[in-house]
């Protein structure tokens, strides 16, 4: 255990054990037919007693227990006295045995848990609670068990949470490298800051409080990691919002959406950000909050517009998983009717009119109101291009059907776009100055221990100061400045990973979520943007088509990032990176052309978001590793024919080959089913073959192409 070497056991070491086993098997059969058969005499319980006594962890001797203690008050019910001497008995009995149980070992789950249930009933000493605690914190003042339970009985007695906080100072003073109290003082600080109980408010004053409390400890000893986890807490508290907030939409504010029917937009001011093909009568609008958050409804966001009843919409958590909160949220709004009014633009209002209604997952409520509007416009449906779309060619990724954008002529444009995409800015507290002082005074510390000593977490924790002060800056910051900050992030990442190989994998997606932010911080400089837009062009063809993909292919990136940035992408070429995942997007409810090429994907389960993408017409996921990996780590989090997220539609006799194992399918099959690909390409990952080949044609019936050939 935690890196000690077995030893083999003595001769008399082993007959111990035997004779120990003997006699816990005897007892545990004793309590079970006691427990089978209802009984519970004092003799019973005297044996439950000696269980527990020599194996504190028997869940099923705890559970007997709080029968009998039930069963024993049912019975003298009606006599106030007797169920009063039957508590106190009971409960002197079973207190002392949950005492003898914790000497023994006072990490035993089943102890403390059945110890709060009788303090619960209300019949004992919550004093002498406090009593055993400071015993057994002072025999292990790290014990979790022992701080949780602290908690409880603080709560049961009315401690204040200042008083408690007094108590984690004491005992942070005498010990620094006190995990469990510097916890329990974010539990306790979180609720004060929360609440905004004097002597905890402003947030700013106990902010520079608990960092210079805790610089006592990284300079005392830089080693212990137990101060900087605390400090990584406070820079947390200093950096997110109170509040769950809006921060970006698509469309976004002030923007005039085009809508084509078939791909045509001749005679329009092409924009890729603002011009949208759709044949399905609808387009999405999408809202993206700083943290996930539920409650997303038409009560609590209004949508004025002339071609939807806003209680009609239905708005959508975009959550992989069963969940009614998510980051992102999408409603479809219908599109107008192109026929009777071509070209004209109509106006369409979004308003979070309820915010208190959208709740974050900590229980914080939305305290903004958000208002944004946008115009849309169809365009006429062009007949003679509708011809010659009619048998679209295969989308191929190669270098030369991508044209770079002209940064000079496209450049203001995508200025002004951006500039409206945010909307995070319009809720910058005024006091955001201290937010960026306390994290300068902080970089300037962390420099100085680090001139000293050489510690991983400390350039771990000023790669993400760095990084956080970056984020505050204001929105017109020099670029110059961000660029020095960029390439030290990148040098810390780069150091952390040849000290510290074991991380290495955790140092690799920080520094691919710092890259993220850098080639994608379009406000500052939209000049590293238009490096990655290009247009695209099919292969036959030298003429340009209206595709704009967003190219961040070739990159290092092992996560994906900025997402409220990407919320207008409709084709994204990720390939040649070393994505493990894909989660976020989820949110490109644009999205329809996707390449995930040579990358470092092991499962279907790796791309369960694709599952939200209901306009995805293209997907390349070939030269992944895709069943090479016998375990799939993921696979708990996918649906299949033994969970209760799939209904009876699972008919693998239609789609399996017969001489097919079925568990070998249910992920593929629970990703691909509702999709409408046209174009796949899976070849280069081990799962490919012609079983599996033969299953992709039934379950995706819309399929045009696999792996580079048209299908007939």
């Amino acid at each position: 255990m935690h890196g000690r070497p077995r030893k083999a056991p003595k001769p008399e070491d082993t007959a111990a054990s035997a004779a120990k086993a003997e006699k816990l098997r005897a007892l545990q059969s004793q309590l079970l037919h006691n427990h089978h058969n209802r009984i519970y005499t004092k003799e019973a319980l005297e044996i439950s007693a000696k269980l527990l006594e020599a194996n504190p962890e028997s869940y099923t001797a705890w559970n007997y227990r709080k029968l009998a203690v039930e069963h024993n008050l049912k019975q003298s019910e009606s006599d106030p006295d007797s169920v009063k001497s039957i508590l106190s008995e009971e409960l002197k009995v079973v207190l002392i045995q949950v005492e003898n149980s914790l000497k023994h070992n006072f990490k035993s789950y089943g102890a403390w848990h059945h110890r709060q249930w009788i303090l619960s009933k209300g019949h004992s000493s919550v004093d002498h609670e406090l009593q055993l605690l400071d015993r057994f914190q002072k025999a292990d003042s790290r014990n979790f068990h022992a701080w949780n339970y602290r908690r409880f009985v603080a709560a049961l007695k009315g401690i204040s949470d200042e008083e408690e906080l007094k108590y984690t100072t004491k005992l942070i003073e005498a010990n620094f490298s006190n995990y469990s109290a510097w916890h329990n003082r974010s539990v306790l600080l979180s609720r004060l800051l929360q609440n905004k109980v004097k002597g905890s408010f402003p947030k700013e004053k106990v902010l520079v409080e608990e960092f210079e409390f805790v610089h006592q400890a990284l300079f005392t000893d830089p080693d212990d990691q137990s101060g900087w986890f605390y400090h990584l807490w406070l820079l947390d508290q200093t950096v997110k919002s109170e509040t769950p907030l809006l921060v970006s939409s698509w469309p976004a504010h002030g923007s005039d959406i085009i809508i084509s029917a078939d791909g045509c937009l001749d005679g329009c001011a092409f924009s890729p950000f603002t011009s949208f093909i759709s044949d399905a009568g609808t387009f999405p609008l999408i809202l993206y909050f700083n943290e996930v958050v539920e409650g997303v409804s038409s009560s609590t966001v209004t949508v004025k517009s002339m071609f939807n009843v806003n209680k009609d919409l239905i708005w959508e958590p975009l959550a992989t998983s069963n969940s009614c909160a998510a980051q992102a949220w999408v409603t479809h709004l219908n599109v107008p009717d192109g026929k009777l009014h071509p070209s004209t633009a109509y106006p369409i209002d979004v308003h979070l009119g309820n915010p208190q209604g959208i709740v974050s997952s900590n229980g914080s409520h939305c305290s903004h109101s958000s208002q944004f509007a946008f115009t849309v416009a169809v365009h006429p449906l062009n007949s003679e291009h509708a011809e010659k779309q009619g048998g679209k060619e295969m989308i191929l990724w190669r270098d030369v059907n991508f044209r770079f954008y002209d940064a000079h002529i496209q450049e203001s444009s995508l200025i002004v776009y951006f500039d409206l995409l945010s909307i995070e800015k319009d809720h910058e507290p005024a006091a955001s100055k201290w937010h960026a002082r306390i994290l300068a005074n902080e970089i300037t510390l962390v420099r100085q221990l680090l001139s000293e000593i050489d510690c991983k977490i400390g350039k771990l924790t000023l790669a993400r100061l760095l990084t956080a002060h970056d984020a505050m800056m204001p929105y017109m910051a020099s670029h110059s400045h961000k660029k020095v900050h960029f390439a030290e992030v990148l040098q810390l990442y780069g150091d952390l990973i040849e000290l510290d190989p074991m991380h290495h994998q955790y140092y690799k997606e920080a520094l691919s979520m710092t890259l993220f932010q850098q080639h994608l911080r379009v406000t500052s400089n939209v000049e590293n943007l238009l490096k990655h837009c290009c247009h695209h062009r099919v292969s036959s063809s030298s003429s340009v088509s209206n595709s704009t993909c967003l190219r961040l292919n070739n990159l290092s990136l092992s996560r994906i990032g900025c997402v409220k940035h990407l919320l207008w992408v409709q084709m994204l070429d990720l390939s040649r990176n070393e994505l493990r995942s894909i989660d976020g997007l989820e949110a490109l409810q644009l999205l329809s052309l996707l390449n995930l090429s040579h990358n470092k994907l092991s499962s279907f389960t790796a791309l369960q978001p694709l599952r939200l993408l209901k306009l995805l017409k293209v997907l390349d996921i070939s030269y992944n590793e895709i069943g090479a990996h016998p375990i799939d780590t993921r696979r708990y989090l996918c649906s299949s024919p033994l969970s209760h997220t799939v209904g009876s539609d699972w008919n693998f006799n239609e789609f399996v080959p017969e001489d097919a194992k079925v568990t070998n399918y249910w992920e593929s099959f629970a990703i691909f089913r509702g999709l409408n690909l046209t174009q796949l390409d899976i070849v280069g990952n081990a799962v490919t073959d012609e079983k599996f080949k033969s299953f992709l044609f039934k379950v995706l019936p819309t399929l045009k192409w696999l792996d580079g050939e048209e299908l007939h």
